[in-house]
């Protein structure tokens, strides 16, 4: 994880102008706006891959997430970063993620300028060890159920949930 804190991250305003750079470990301690990316990882059956980040992880430790991603490194772009972390948390490396939606999020441990996208994969997952602990396939309705009973990371969430009400308003 120390390899991890002296990447370098694009600092960037809530516009996403790239406004500095700073290591990953100055990004974490001093709150600065960085991007990153968010996948939701779907089966053809419409269950969502769910995982418990490890204790290690330098923000939401030990959180369970609805998204696999993370942060985009210093001149990177988003999709590049999307390809990026989705070969590295899961293994998947055989299919293009499909963008959904910018925005914006702020908590009092991360600020965040992201991109949501949203993969298909039917194949076996290789899981990050470094970075998840397990995870599982879990219905939509499941995914509330848990999201409402474990800690889950809250920028997560809210990707979850956009994604959640566009498939309403395009199916409703």
């Amino acid at each position: 994880m120390a390899e991890a804190a002296a990447e370098l991250v694009d600092v960037v305003d809530v516009h996403d102008r790239v406004i500095g750079r700073a290591t990953r470990a100055e990004v974490r301690a001093t709150r600065l706006r960085h991007r990153a990316t968010y996948l939701l990882v779907f089966n053809r059956r419409g269950e969502l891959f769910v995982h418990q980040r490890t204790a290690t992880k330098d923000v939401y430790p030990s959180y369970w997430d609805v998204a696999v991603g993370g942060v985009v490194a210093a001149g990177e772009s988003y999709d590049a970063g999307a390809r990026r972390e989705l070969a590295e948390e899961v293994g998947i490396t055989a299919v293009l993620a499909e963008p959904l939606f910018d925005f914006v999020y702020a908590d009092a441990a991360n600020q965040v300028n992201g991109r949501a996208y949203r993969v298909t994969w039917d194949g076996p997952l290789t899981l990050q060890a470094d970075e998840i602990v397990r995870g599982v396939w879990l219905t939509p309705d499941a995914v509330e159920a848990r999201i409402a009973r474990a800690p889950f990371c809250p920028d997560g969430v809210e990707v979850w949930r956009r994604h959640r009400a566009a498939v309403r308003r395009s199916t409703g």
